[in-house]
């Protein structure tokens, strides 16, 4: 699996005197993510997340995280077409919120926003989205993206919870996905773990039901139904392999 922040190259610190004169192209669209193919996905993003994404959990102790595949290995993702157009449905949040991202602070539990000054669809020129007005404050647009990233790192937060949880209860096993190509060859991706069903089932009912009340039981039984996606994606590679 690919390493989560490859997508940024030279986060900073967002500041009127250092971005006053930027702005930033919102249609400019993935390119920078066409090589990732995989990324962390929250909790609250389950339910859009399931229906069309493969959900896999990588990492280990702090950093075990929630993950979706986009493609069979390390630079391919099936869901950004040669334009750099996202091609498929749900948009994973981590994507949606780049080039911003949140840093820690120097004291604890603070963020700083951050903006990737490597990406291409900067502007300073005028067009696109202002981060700063004339007077040096921010825009409804900046204002929103502070908004969608701090929401973001709450759900991160929330989502550590749930990971805790599951290694508390030793429901997590290593697995491995298997995609078959059009010669007639396979690619096989490792490295992530998944829900053992039969161990989740086997839980006590008080374990259950305070699970069930937290919403953590469905986040799994979303996870579990997530994993039929891998013949989707496969059908997705072999189109893709046509073209």
């Amino acid at each position: 699996m690919s390493k989560q922040m490859i997508i940024y190259e030279r986060a900073v610190p967002v500041t009127p005197e250092q971005h006053g004169s930027l702005s930033v192209d919102t249609k400019a669209g993935y390119s920078f993510a066409s090589t990732v193919n995989s990324v962390p996905l929250a909790a609250a993003e389950f339910a859009a997340a399931a229906s069309e994404h493969v959900i896999v959990f990588v990492g280990s102790g702090d950093d075990l995280m929630p993950t979706v595949i986009l493609g069979r290995k390390e630079g391919d993702n099936a869901f950004i077409n040669g334009e750099g157009k996202w091609i498929g449905g749900y948009i994973p949040a981590f994507l949606r919120r780049y080039p911003f991202v949140f840093a820690a602070g120097q004291k604890e539990g603070s963020f700083t926003l951050c903006i990737d000054e490597a990406y291409e669809g900067l502007k300073t020129d005028g067009s696109g989205e202002r981060l700063f007005d004339t007077d040096g404050n921010r825009t409804e647009y900046l204002e929103r993206m502070l908004k969608f990233s701090t929401d973001y790192q709450a759900q991160f937060n929330r989502t550590r919870a749930y990971m805790r949880r599951l290694v508390d209860l030793d429901l997590l096993e290593d697995a491995r996905a298997e995609f078959g190509a059009s010669n007639g060859g396979a690619t096989r991706i490792a490295g992530f773990r998944t829900i053992n069903r039969d161990k989740l089932k086997a839980l006590p009912g008080d374990t259950l039901h305070a699970m069930a009340q937290t919403d953590e039981l469905e986040l799994c039984y979303l996870h579990l139904h997530s994993l039929r996606n891998i013949a989707t994606m496969e059908r997705r590679l072999k189109r893709q392999a046509a073209l």
